[in-house]
């Protein structure tokens, strides 16, 4: 990036938040604070109000606007992507809001990057797995939970268990929201059970924001997501592939953890997070002879394992056809 669209884009994020750290500034373009003081003193003398604190960061003064951002082909592409994904992926109401956003944006867009749009809209499209039976919720209560987080209310749910199936009723203090294997989850914090939740979006029947402020400060969702992961206790895999069979995988490796493949002479070397790791040998037999395990070697003995008791089965039905 030259210095010009370096500048620029500073520029937008510092209008995008209220307070930008220096060195926030100098982690997303991947250069040095010097350079982030230099940039910044040049805005100055362009005349964009920038007001900076010592230890704090820099804010641009009150009331200032930029005007109308443009954005390139690749841009609006990207845009539009988003918005079928957040069709497909969360509520009416979210994708409405989307949508509407998404016009607003769009009269800011020179006419050929309107053009571009139009020309490539019907070819986007979001397609749910056959074998995934999938039915998109009409309300999962997305906007009304990041408007608690938001405003630091207290939230008031209607939930069904997924172990009891039992209505619930609870005040909550939200984290946050993520999205995993097809489903929305709220992180919050139950008042009753005195410690914190998973809660699955669509199991939600009813939820209001109440006049109770939250006070209590919460860890980042993040730290939930990470500990998620490791109550799943998910075990590293590596392994290579012969490159003429990976059109063969489609969606399956991301089922079984998929995480990275790199290439290695004319093996493709895969890595996985594996919540199973019978479950992964028995995927791995299918394509077994056009591939090595690298590690973890116990995967070589389940495999090795699956694979003789198959073959007793198959000696032992032919004893018996004889």
């Amino acid at each position: 990036m030259n210095r010009i669209d370096r500048l620029a884009a500073i520029l937008i994020q510092l209008q995008s938040r209220r307070l930008v750290k220096a060195q926030d500034i100098a982690d997303k373009f991947s250069i040095s604070l010097r350079t982030v003081y230099r940039d910044v003193h040049a805005l100055e003398e362009a005349g964009v109000p920038v007001i900076g604190e010592a230890g704090i960061g820099y804010r641009l003064m009150e009331g200032y606007k930029l005007p109308p951002i443009m954005f390139d082909e690749d841009e609006a592409s990207a845009l539009l992507t988003a918005s079928k994904l957040m069709q497909s992926m969360s509520d009416r109401n979210s994708s409405k809001h989307y949508a509407s956003a998404l016009d607003k944006i769009k009269a800011v867009l020179r006419l050929a990057e309107k053009d571009h749009l139009e020309e490539i809209d019907e070819h986007i499209a979001v397609v749910a797995h056959p074998t995934i039976v999938h039915q998109k919720p009409t309300e999962l209560h997305l906007q009304e939970i990041l408007k608690s987080i938001a405003s630091s209310s207290v939230i008031e749910i209607d939930y069904t268990s997924l172990e009891k199936n039992e209505s619930l009723r609870r005040k909550v203090e939200p984290v946050g929201i993520f999205y995993q294997g097809n489903n929305w989850y709220l992180i919050a914090f139950c008042r009753l059970r005195n410690d914190y939740r998973n809660f699955r979006a669509d199991k939600i029947s009813k939820l209001a924001l109440t006049d109770e402020k939250v006070v209590k400060t919460h860890p980042p969702l993040q730290s939930f997501i990470n500990q998620l992961a490791a109550q799943r206790q998910v075990q590293k895999v590596v392994i290579e592939v012969e490159k003429d069979i990976m059109k063969y995988f489609g969606e399956q490796k991301y089922y079984n953890g998929f995480v990275k493949q790199d290439e290695v002479g004319d093996y493709m070397r895969m890595t996985f997070l594996s919540g199973s790791l019978s479950g992964f040998a028995r995927w791995f037999m299918v394509f077994g002879d056009n591939a090595r395990v690298l590690e973890p070697l116990q995967l070589n003995d389940l495999v090795s394992e699956i694979a003789e008791n198959i073959l007793k089965k198959i000696e032992q039905n032919q004893m018996l056809l004889t």
